[in-house]
């Protein structure tokens, strides 16, 4: 089978730690080039900018964007114009425009997108999907709780708008929110506690109803540690279901449920492979949505001051 030439933008610590290993692991793929501002990576050329891999690599067939959210936009478009496949790191977008004008581009011109949301490919992500499928669920409660400090050090984009805050991480309980509930949700109110002397919250409350009413309630929080704190937990008629660890721990009234081997980012990456050769897209905004909903919505308090 011929191999999938790929380059990866943005060469930052996510690209390190989850995109290249992932890369690396998956035969179906080439990892030829990498474009970043301030990295390079051994065995591939490297470039400063996305234009300028794409004017010396034009054999490239796709192309995975890890960098932050604010300059994917501009990033796809030009991937996608010059007829490259595009996976998009979680968030798709700094907004929702932006990831409807990619998928329409895509769309009109035959090539692949994919939204990835990493957090669905936790281990026990489906096989709660399948048992919540046939549930009479009363009450779902997300608890998104880690240290800012441990897990985005330095990352002064995280606090500018379009960076998110504490909905950087909280938007992939979200995805798997919208993945295992077998409706659709719906935000009714949230409270957003910032900084004082940032833009984005460091802490958020936030009421969703599915479409039956159930209540769904999430409570995110980056000022948490030293231990992370990444459940949702599904009340229904016959159990209790608890994701825990991210989504790869599944417990049923606290029996371990057993699960695959495969992990999120060498999931995605199968997944995307999947949809090129399908010639398929894949753009999920409903996460997105629910932040953006919860921005619209939200009422804001103003906490104390964050200092790294």
């Amino acid at each position: 089978m011929k191999k999938i030439s790929i380059a990866l933008i943005g060469i930052g610590k996510i690209a390190r730690d989850q995109h290249l290993p992932a890369i690396a692991a998956d035969p179906r793929f080439e990892l030829v080039a990498c474009a970043s501002r301030n990295a390079t990576v051994e065995g591939v050329r490297n470039y400063p900018t996305l234009d300028a891999l794409l004017e010396a690599e034009p054999g490239i067939e796709a192309v995975s964007l890890s960098a932050p959210p604010l300059p994917r936009f501009d990033q796809a478009r030009l991937a996608l114009s010059a007829g490259k496949h595009v996976m998009l790191e979680k968030p798709p977008g700094a907004c929702l425009s932006e990831v409807g004008a990619l998928d329409e581009m895509a769309r009109a011109a035959g090539l692949t997108l994919f939204t990835s949301w990493h957090s669905r490919h936790a281990l026990g992500v489906e096989a709660a999907r399948t048992w919540l499928a046939t549930q009479d669920i009363r009450h779902v409660h997300v608890r998104w709780k880690e240290d800012v400090r441990r897990w985005h050090p330095g990352q002064a984009w995280i606090w500018e708008p379009g960076g998110l805050g504490v909905f950087d991480p909280g938007i992939n309980a979200l995805s798997i929110v919208t993945r295992i509930l077998p409706r659709e949700v719906a935000l009714a109110s949230s409270t957003l506690k910032v900084p004082a002397n940032k833009h984005m919250p460091i802490a958020a409350d936030l009421e969703l109803r599915d479409t039956a009413g159930v209540r769904v309630q999430v409570e995110f929080d980056w000022r948490h540690g030293p231990q992370e704190l990444w459940e949702i937990e599904v009340r229904t008629a016959d159990g209790t279901l608890l994701l825990s660890q991210g989504g790869n721990r599944l417990t049923i009234d606290e029996r371990e449920v057993a699960l695959g081997a495969v992990h999120e980012y060498p999931s995605l990456y199968s997944h995307w492979h999947d949809l090129i050769r399908r010639s398929e897209r894949d753009v999920d905004a409903r996460p997105l949505t629910l932040v953006a909903d919860a921005f619209l919505l939200g009422k804001r308090e103003t906490v104390e001051a964050f200092v790294e």
